[in-house]
């Protein structure tokens, strides 16, 4: 159906959903398991449940009708399945887009601002190795008072929601598939909480937190989340800074030819270099290409579904919101004026 963006910014984004939010994640941060898990073990013991009561009445009776009736529960339960879904967190795929909130220069980023920005981040890498190192990240992210103020900070400034609460990274039995096809973490949302692949590295784990929680503000689309988590991450301490220049750098990698990616590794120091080969050994360990290319390919359909029309690619626009949006001091992005309001990014 359609949707005003405007009219889900209002009354969904800034109304409803901060006050779900606000209640569902800190009651799943204190479940140890993952409340995803328990959902899907209960949905399959529904379905086959379901379908072999059918079964059972269909060579009963001799009728092919009880199957069906079966698989019409079955699509109508689904059908219920994903109301509930958007009531809880889906509408936000509908809500006004980052590009429209902010004041953002027209047009892609030129090919060599990319690789300046890469160049950019390998110098804050070298900078801050010894340090975040040093710290060692001994902390979890959700426990992280700073981080958290960080993406408090960040959530003001970008709208006038109240903060997300920020969400534990739990373990789950999507673990396995999450290392198989490359996932570093998710969502659940149906229950509002983060779930992440069991292989993060430690500096990986700042920034991938800072982006699930991204999401549970409500920012649906891959590019505005990473843009929010990495806005937290370097305005937070320095491991949270050392995670998402890293993931930056990540980032720009995978967007720049053969030779500029030799130019980037070349800008590293030996320390962020071995770092950046574990995150790459990491991902080459427990990846099977077939069921990754799959599961992209599912999630590529997913997204555009949800009216992000680049699909995964929307992963890749953030260093279009990096490099086009405009900041004030302190990385603190200017919004856009309201209308007949000239107050913004004088």
């Amino acid at each position: 159906m359609p949707a005003a963006p405007g009219a889900v910014e209002r009354w969904f984004s800034l109304g409803l959903y901060p006050a779900i939010q606000g209640v569902v994640t800190p009651l799943s941060n204190q479940l140890p398991f993952a409340l995803l898990d328990v959902l899907s073990v209960l949905a399959l013991v529904g379905v086959g449940a379901t379908m072999v009561h059918a079964v059972r009445v269909a060579r009963r009776t001799k009728r092919v009708a009880p199957v069906l009736g079966g698989l019409g529960h079955l699509a109508a339960a689904a059908a219920c399945v994903y109301l509930v879904f958007l009531a809880l967190w889906g509408l936000n795929y509908r809500r006004v887009s980052m590009a429209e909130r902010l004041v953002v220069e027209p047009g892609a980023p030129a090919p060599e601002s990319v690789v300046q920005l890469g160049l950019d981040a390998a110098t804050q890498l070298n900078a801050l190795y010894e340090r975040a190192h040093r710290s060692g990240w001994r902390r979890a992210p959700w426990e992280d008072a700073n981080l958290q103020r960080a993406f408090a900070d960040v959530q003001r400034e970008l709208s006038d929601a109240p903060p997300a609460v920020p969400g534990r990274l739990k373990p789950t039995l999507f673990g396995v598939y999450f290392r198989w096809t490359s996932v570093d973490g998710m969502i659940n949302p149906f229950g509002l909480e983060v779930l992440a692949n069991p292989d993060l590295l430690p500096f990986e784990r700042p920034f991938i937190a800072a982006h699930e929680w991204a999401h549970l503000a409500g920012y649906a689309n891959e590019a505005e989340a990473s843009f929010v988590g990495w806005l937290a991450c370097v305005r937070a301490d320095v491991e949270a800074q050392y995670s998402g220049w890293l993931s930056l750098y990540w980032q720009v990698r995978g967007e720049v030819s053969q030779d500029e990616r030799a130019r980037l590794s070349g800008a590293l120091d030996a320390g962020p270099r071995r770092d950046v080969e574990a995150v790459a050994a990491r991902l080459r360990r427990g990846e099977w290409p077939w069921l990754q290319n799959a599961g992209w390919r599912m999630y590529d359909q997913y997204l555009k579904a949800n009216r992000v029309e680049e699909g995964i690619r929307s992963y890749g626009a953030v260093l279009t919101l990096i490099l086009r949006a405009r900041f004030n001091e302190g990385w603190a992005p200017v919004r856009r004026d309201p209308p007949g309001d000239r107050s913004h990014g004088q």
